[in-house]
């Protein structure tokens, strides 16, 4: 029978302790310099006490995307004050989990810790042509779904009054954008109306999907779509390269302005946009010189429009000259033709009294209209140089009663807003997000979302 039991040297037992000093000894005599590690980041967190930086770092399989491998990693408060801005910096996007990363490691091994890897240094540039390659493969698909033009294929209103805007009601971009656009310097009237959203962290994306979904049940209400962030960290813009969020923005009906707040890159956001502006102010300005420039082609019509009528009125004026100054010679003329002719009747006719008297009477007829044609002339002339007035005041009155158009097509625009029928007591009532328009749109058992001015309501039709 074999002996169940083993005698063991005492001098050979080692404690645990002792295992883990000599492997933190091995592995240092093995490992003894630092090395240049590709990763990815996993469950990254910081300290709030401390400051220092625990993360994992691991590997993927290609083929099957399984975790192939797998490190505890350390950034020390010191070492994690430096490289995380830098980091962020390079990159523009935070230092957080699911980032492709390439890291100087020394390898240490703690008796109490186990193994893990101490960060000293970050190579940015190989994180950020890793967000490049990602930033490419979402383009590339928008381009084969084809749907990355189409926002850009539309057409921008030439009066765009009626503005849906997507921002955080407390950001100061949003309040720099109202206070520049309502307050212009034309006094040009808008239409704005905020849908919230959170502009940064993790759920930007979700949030101004929900508005756009929330604009487009009323799309027929607006002209134009702004997204504005205003300023902050570029570190924040990652959302804004997410392909859902961008194939939602190239897909819309609206016209959609960009002014997230950035220079240095456009986000794929920007790239399928209709118009992309730097900040929230230049996309207050672009609007306003939309309406500008409409302006501006009315006063030059208007413009037109008199240089026409005052051309119209020299050449009439040069040709009544012409003809008052020809008058006399032409009457003169006339008058010693008579005259002449006169002679000879009288010199053949002498002796037919009855023939000279006609004669006489027919001159002295004549003579009479002659005498008129100054006060004629006259009349002619106050009605001439009362044309131009007369032409400016009905000029003046066309522009007056197309003003007044405008105006009025401004007040039924602003009547026509949900918003104010709404405050006089009118309800909007939505099925899945769609107005619900007719009464056989809805059956029984259908949930319906009741708009009030200050609400909404959810009910279900029985």
């Amino acid at each position: 029978m074999t002996d169940l039991f083993v005698t063991v040297d005492p001098a050979s037992v080692l404690s645990l302790t002792e295992l883990n000093r000599n492997i933190k000894q091995a592995l240092r005599d093995a490992l003894p310099e630092t090395y240049w590690v590709r990763a990815e980041t996993s469950e990254v967190r910081v300290n709030s006490y401390s400051g220092h930086c625990y993360l994992e770092f691991i590997e993927k399989d290609e083929r099957t995307g399984q975790v192939a491998a797998r490190a505890r990693g350390t950034i020390w408060a010191q070492q994690y004050a430096v490289i995380r801005p830098y980091f962020e910096e390079e990159t523009g996007r935070p230092f957080t989990s699911g980032l492709k990363v390439l890291v100087r490691v020394a390898v240490d091994f703690h008796e109490l810790y186990g193994l893990s890897l101490t960060v000293h240094d970050i190579d940015p540039s190989f994180t950020v042509g890793d967000l490049v390659r990602r930033r490419k493969e979402i383009v590339r698909q928008l381009q084969a779904d084809g749907v990355f033009d189409l926002n850009r294929a539309l057409s921008l209103p030439p009066r765009p009054q009626r503005i849906a805007v997507i921002s955080s009601a407390t950001a100061a971009g949003y309040e720099d954008f109202t206070n520049q656009l309502l307050g212009n310097e034309y006094g040009f009237p808008f239409y704005v109306r905020l849908y919230p959203a959170l502009m940064q962290g993790e759920r930007t994306e979700a949030s101004i999907i929900a508005a756009l979904d929330r604009i487009y049940a009323v799309r027929e209400a607006f002209d134009v779509v702004v997204i504005i962030r205003g300023g902050g960290s570029t570190a924040d813009l990652s959302s804004f390269d997410s392909y859902a969020l961008a194939a939602n923005c190239a897909q819309f009906p609206l016209p959609i302005i960009t002014g997230i707040g950035h220079e240095r890159d456009d986000t794929v956001v920007d790239l399928v946009a209709h118009t992309r502006l730097k900040t929230p102010t230049a996309v207050a300005a672009f609007l306003i010189d939309c309406m500008a420039t409409q302006l501006a082609d009315i006063n030059e019509l208007r413009d037109r429009l008199y240089r026409a009528a005052t051309a119209r009125i020299e050449r009439e004026q040069q040709t009544f000259r012409s003809v008052v100054a020809r008058f006399p010679l032409l009457v003169s003329g006339h008058v010693e033709r008579r005259r002449a002719e006169w002679l000879r009747l009288s010199a053949r006719l002498a002796t037919v009294p009855q023939l000279i008297e006609r004669r006489r009477t027919e001159w002295h007829r004549l003579s009479a209209r002659l005498a008129a044609v100054p006060q004629r002339i006259a009349r002619h002339r106050e009605r001439i140089d009362a044309l131009p007035e007369r032409l400016r005041s009905a000029a003046d009155s066309l522009l007056m009663r197309r003003r007044h158009d405008l105006e009025l097509s401004e007040q039924h625009i602003r009547l026509a807003s949900p918003d104010v029928l709404l405050q006089r007591g009118y309800t909007m009532t939505l099925r899945d997000g769609v107005i619900v328009k007719r009464a056989a749109m809805l059956s029984p058992g259908d949930t319906v979302t009741i708009r009030f001015a200050d609400g909404e309501r959810e009910g279900r039709i029985v």
